[in-house]
């Protein structure tokens, strides 16, 4: 009975090493461009120039636009997210800090622990209501600094 008990959990701690290694989906989306959830919005992610290295902090923007285009002003954003194939959420808890010009914020705090499939998603409270959007990233292989 041990002896099955400790085979059955030596079983589970290989699968769970595995799945950690999984390839992100095939068909995942990685546009960094997209509507929001119910249509209210236009949301761009803008990545740093250049690739932050695993477990190093850094920041994005976050453009923002009515269905028609123009720039929103004044919106608030909650941010959340993580690697949905390990279960773990963001290791930090990034935010946007400030409005850097009309419909343009700095996304700050973010940091990836790992490589991998990440998603980042923004819940957004503007003009035209609250609505959200999720983003898909891959982080194969961060510069070293």
């Amino acid at each position: 009975m041990i002896n099955r008990m400790t085979a059955s959990a030596t079983l589970a701690a290989a699968a769970l090493m595995v799945a950690g290694c999984m390839a992100p989906p095939r068909n995942l989306d990685l546009s960094l461009a997209r509507r929001s959830e119910g249509g209210a919005y236009q949301v761009a992610l803008l990545p740093p120039a250049q690739a932050p290295a695993i477990n190093q902090m850094h920041s994005w923007q976050v453009k923002l636009a009515t269905a028609d285009g123009t720039p929103v002003r004044g919106a608030t954003f909650r941010v959340d997210g993580g690697m949905p194939q390990h279960g773990h959420g963001l290791p930090t808890q990034p935010r946007v800090t400030r409005e850097l010009a009309p419909g343009t914020y700095a996304l700050d705090g973010m940091k990836f622990s790992m490589t991998g499939w990440w998603e980042l998603k923004l819940a957004i409270d503007g003009p035209q209501g609250a609505d959200r959007v999720t983003f898909n990233t891959v982080v194969n292989n961060p510069a070293a600094r």
